[in-house]
């Protein structure tokens, strides 16, 4: 049986962070072949191109877990009507320098929740622009902005019987789209 490892990248520091909840949720959907390594972006330095020939620690280990990968998985909220800076900034370190992405070709999949109506739509929307520009397929349907209700998640963490279905058919269609597309 082939395995898949994927990179989990979860655009929140917040230590109750719903984004983490809703990543360690998903996680439980997926099947046993998949395992998803959570990657550390909170010690990323700010991006500054003058770093590229001499990256820091942190930011070849991103690199690393990233290029190890068979896909990604990004969990984001949404701060302002776009990703939060954090994420962004783990984004241009992981791609640098021109030419050496790590996420070159690795297929993702992008999902979210807030307080918000909207959940995380716009977001998403800037998440996949810059995905698109990184060569990095990913998955459009089902699209998920989630909003953050009292019984998404049950007392144990586990998705809520209300969107468990929803969300096990967008884990396995996220499921089909990295056995589909990993290299």
């Amino acid at each position: 049986m082939t395995q898949y490892r994927i990179a989990l990248i979860v655009g929140s520091l917040r230590r109750e962070s719903f984004n983490k909840k809703l990543a360690e949720g998903l996680i439980r959907l997926a099947p046993k072949d998949f395992s998803f390594h959570h990657c550390e972006i909170g010690d990323l330095p700010l991006y500054n191109q003058d770093d590229d020939s001499h990256q820091a620690a942190p930011v070849k280990r991103l690199k690393q877990e990233i290029t190890e990968s068979q896909g990604v998985l990004f969990v984001t909220p949404e701060y302002n009507r776009s990703v939060p800076g954090v994420l962004k900034n783990a984004i241009d370190h992981a791609s640098r320098p021109y030419g050496h992405s790590a996420f070159a070709g690795k297929p993702a999949g992008v999902i979210g929740i807030s307080v918000g109506a909207i959940g995380t739509a716009i977001a998403q929307q800037h998440l996949r622009n810059t995905l698109a520009y990184l060569d990095m397929p990913t998955l459009g349907q089902p699209e998920a902005f989630l909003q953050a209700k009292d019984d998404l998640f049950d007392a144990d963490g586990n998705i809520g019987e209300g969107s468990r279905k929803f969300l096990q058919g967008w884990m396995d269609r996220y499921v089909q789209w990295i056995q589909k597309h990993a290299g």
